[in-house]
């Protein structure tokens, strides 16, 4: 098998979150240490950071990764989900893992992922690892999937683990409160590992404090000992909620200092200005026209980061606003749909996967919020009509999904290429 043949045959015969939901998700971590066990334990082979949190794991992994980068360490970094090639998911220095490693990884271990039956996540990890481990890396940042207790990258001892901030996302799978989400993000914090939460809550401190208590890890609240306001550091990375992802960075690289990492000050500064050219990092507040109009995309999917992206969204000038919109059917919609601003065009859309939600069922709810717009078979139907509909000194927002901003970079890479 080639490359996309490899990929494809993964995708289509182990379960899929993506595809499948809920159905995709295995109670323990036995996959995952069987496979890792097959492979040699690789895991144990490479320096990690493990960073989880609700919103902002993956800015603050590709920050980390940056920062690393740009001290001279040969930095793993593992986030998910893609947008347009699976091996987006695993990279070195900003580099993809090469397709013929994927496709050797495959070949070699048909055998075992058919007898361990493992999900597709839990061979990505595996697959992961074992590229780190033979690459011989400096430190890998290690970002969870979904949640932390259980999720498959939870088999790492690292060097920190980070929980960037806690808000109400998946909780048919982790919980219906902030509280019971904490403590499944709190099991990523391990033994005398040091801890650093990105965002306190009157609801989750006592969580975390109590878990780091149990195991003697030292533990820290980034927005407790920097003040936002203190942090005058300029990024690549535009929207405005990224200065609380720095600030947990900020206060990452401080606990790390007295592990004996060494950081200087101007690389850190530099490793900010290119997050995206070091790491690959797309997909959050990312402007892909300037004007004519301006078109903004971002995959923030849930209230707790739909909230930042308005807020954001309320500071842009422009004469009138589109927002492309389309969600997946096993998220809550009402929280999402009530801070969604009512000063917009809305071009409801359904994106390309079992699990999206039917775009004139998201259209009749919106109407319930006094979201007025159009439903679209396609993410593609809705961009185009909203693209001819949108003025110069319009903004066209893209999101919802990830799967929504997928498809459209998707897209608009296809007709650069076909140019």
């Amino acid at each position: 098998m080639n490359y996309s043949e490899t990929v494809e045959h993964l995708y289509s015969r182990l379960p899929y979150f993506t595809r499948d939901g809920k159905a995709a998700l295995k109670p323990d971590l036995t996959n995952t240490l069987k496979l890792c066990e097959a492979l040699g334990n690789p895991q144990n082979k490479f320096k990690s950071i493990h960073v989880a949190g609700t919103n902002g794991k993956g800015s603050t992994s590709n920050i980390l990764s940056a920062i690393f980068q740009q001290h001279g360490y040969k930095t793993g970094l593992y986030t998910s989900p893609h947008l347009l090639d699976f091996r987006e998911r695993i990279r070195i220095n900003g580099v993809m893992i090469p397709q013929q490693f994927v496709v050797d990884f495959v070949a070699k271990n048909d055998e075992l992922i058919e007898t361990i039956k493992p999900s597709f996540f839990e061979v990505t990890v595996a697959l992961c690892f074992l590229y780190f481990a033979e690459e011989n890396i400096d430190i890998a940042i290690i970002e969870t999937g979904l949640g932390g207790r259980l999720d498959s990258t939870n088999i790492i001892t690292p060097e920190l683990s980070v929980i960037t901030n806690i808000g109400l996302d998946h909780t048919d799978l982790l919980g219906d409160s902030l509280e019971k989400i904490a403590w499944e993000k709190a099991g990523i914090i391990k033994q005398n590992v040091a801890t650093v939460i990105g965002e306190s809550h009157p609801e989750t401190d006592s969580v975390f404090i109590e878990k780091a208590r149990s195991v003697n890890a030292p533990i820290f609240f980034a927005d407790k000992d920097l003040m936002l306001a203190e942090i005058n550091v300029e990024s690549d990375l535009k929207g405005s909620y990224q200065k609380k992802n720095i600030q947990t960075v900020l206060k990452s690289l401080s606990v790390l200092e007295t592990e004996g990492f060494t950081f200087e000050r101007n690389k850190v500064q530099s490793a900010l200005l290119n997050v995206q050219k070091l790491t690959g990092f797309s997909g959050r507040w990312e402007i892909i026209q300037e004007s004519g109009p301006k078109i903004i995309a971002d995959t923030g999917h849930n209230a707790h980061g739909l909230t930042l992206v308005t807020e954001q969204l309320s500071k842009e000038s422009f004469d009138k606003l589109h927002i492309i919109f389309g969600m997946v059917s096993d998220k809550d919609r009402t929280p999402v749909l009530n801070i969604l601003p009512k000063n917009a065009q809305y071009y409801f859309c359904k994106p390309a996967l079992p699990r999206a939600l039917d775009a004139e069922i998201l259209r009749t709810e919106a109407e319930g919020f006094d979201l007025k717009g159009n439903s679209y078979e396609s993410v593609i139907s809705a961009y185009l009509s909203a693209l001819k509909n949108a003025n110069n000194n319009d903004l066209i927002f893209i999101g919802g999904s990830t799967f929504v901003v997928a498809e459209i970079m998707e897209y608009l890479q296809n007709n650069k290429s076909n140019a």
